[in-house]
């Protein structure tokens, strides 16, 4: 076990709201609202609720987590760590998973291809982390040269697949987008430029959001009978998707930046600043509606419990148990305060009972992935960081459905497109609906009824 670590001593500005229950993932089989009251919810009234939002929401979680696995598998790769056996493990349980969606829309046939693109694309860039690792130049290239192939035959397996709803020439230039982005943050970090690296993650991360919004888009529309005739792309789904991207990137880049914390790895700072990034960009958005008093309070209250995250690892890596159990004692007082806040907020739509209980589930995560990968038990560790990654959606689900229920004018289908994306499968996060809607939504009830969450930092 790691028990003698030059872990840095300082607060990391972690900051992130994790609300958690369990995720189920299916594609063609609605999932049910059990973490959102009705409240009169109607199909007349807009809805996270939908076939197709489901299927956006899982391609959007398999999708993204790929990106997020690939960058840390490659990083393990470089650095020739330990767990670099289970970080590839984890990569290939999420290309089953793909595969068994692919399977369940296309087929059997349909799904084994696609298995054997996805892992050989997989293998290009692990050959491509070999080639850096022996100075092979040539190596290099000729794993480009091959991702570069793997980009025109998967196009074109797409279009095909999806009647041609998305063309080959187009999204060959989402695919060249994702290589460039995966390949940047390798290089980056191999060069010691870990900002640019993680920069990179993150944008790899938004992309392939991105790709589960027009892939589902096409394959609901050549399916509208499995998918009870609903929409990939509304406002609701936006809200749904743009929450389970920003809450499961949280979850990805926590669980990196405690292991980098232990380590004392060079590319801590670098990690700890991403997921102050991702925070800001929920920030900035509330600044932009209330101004920034009101943001600096969202802010406030979102990173409260982050504290006494850091301070468990920093407990670790002294070796100090009674610290342990005192930070766990103050996660404990921060997800009762914030589960009664949310329950006021939403007007009892969501329930601090069961929110409690999945934050609690998100901090048993999060502690068994760090405490396993600190007893090297990588693929235990990895396990929790799947599940960890999965459980967010469950979380965006709940919180878009409700605060669409309680803000449905605001969820409106008036101003949708009605044209099919014939695109890259590519774009930014920044393309996203704003999710200030749902963030405006908690500081005005908040302000209208008075609710204050304090935070219940333990100060050593």
């Amino acid at each position: 076990m790691r028990t003698e670590k030059n872990m840095k001593k300082k607060v990391i500005d972690w900051k992130k709201g994790l609300l958690i229950v369990p995720i189920s993932f299916s594609l063609l089989i609605p999932t049910t609202g059990a973490f959102a009251d009705d409240h009169g919810n109607h199909m007349d009234k807009p809805t996270v609720e939908t076939p197709a939002a489901d299927l956006r929401a899982d391609l959007g979680h398999l999708l993204s987590e790929h990106a997020y696995l690939a960058v840390e598998t490659m990083r393990k790769g470089a650095e020739g760590s330990a767990d670099f056996e289970a970080a590839a493990g984890a990569l290939n349980e999420n290309t089953e998973d793909l595969s068994a969606a692919i399977t369940s829309v296309y087929g059997e046939e349909a799904g084994a291809q696609f298995n054997e693109i996805w892992s050989n694309h997989i293998g290009f860039f692990v050959d491509y982390v070999k080639a850096t690792d022996s100075n092979d130049e040539e190596a290099k290239q000729k794993a480009l040269d091959n991702l570069a192939g793997y980009k025109e035959d998967f196009s074109k397996f797409i279009e095909s697949a999806t009647g041609e709803r998305l063309e080959a020439e187009t999204l060959a230039e989402g695919l060249q987008a994702h290589i460039d982005q995966l390949i940047g943050s390798f290089d980056s970090y191999v060069a010691g430029d870990y900002e640019m690296a993680y920069e990179k993650e993150r944008e790899a991360i938004g992309h392939m959001h991105m790709v589960a919004k027009g892939f589902s888009s096409a394959i609901t529309d050549q399916f509208p009978d499995k998918f009870d005739n609903t929409k990939a792309v509304t406002p609701a789904s936006d809200l749904r998707a743009g929450l389970g991207h920003l809450l499961s990137e949280h979850a990805g880049l926590a669980m990196m930046t405690m292991q980098n914390g232990i380590d004392g790895s060079e590319d801590f700072d670098a990690s700890a600043a991403a997921l102050s990034k991702n925070t800001d960009d929920l920030t900035a958005a509330i600044t932009s509606v209330y101004g920034e008093e009101a943001g600096n309070q969202f802010k406030e209250m979102w990173s409260g419990h982050i504290g006494n995250f850091v301070e468990y690892v920093q407990a670790t890596g002294a070796e100090d148990e009674a610290a342990k159990e005192k930070a766990l004692e103050a996660l404990e007082a921060y997800r009762a305060d914030f589960s009664s806040f949310l329950e006021t907020a939403t007007e009892e739509r969501l329930e601090a009972g069961a929110l409690s209980e999945g934050l609690q589930m998100h901090v048993n995560q999060l502690v068994a992935a760090f405490d396993s990968y600190t007893a090297e038990d990588y693929d235990a560790a990895y396990d929790s960081v799947r599940e960890a990654y999965a459980h967010m959606y469950k979380p965006a689900k709940g919180l878009s459905g409700a605060f669409v229920n309680q803000f449905p004018d605001k969820f409106a289908m008036e101003a949708m497109p009605t044209d099919m994306p014939k695109t890259g499968l590519g774009g930014t996060a920044e393309q996203q609906l704003p999710i200030e809607w749902i963030l405006a939504a908690v500081l005005a009830t908040m302000a209208a009824t008075g609710v204050v969450v304090r935070r219940k930092m333990q100060k050593n």
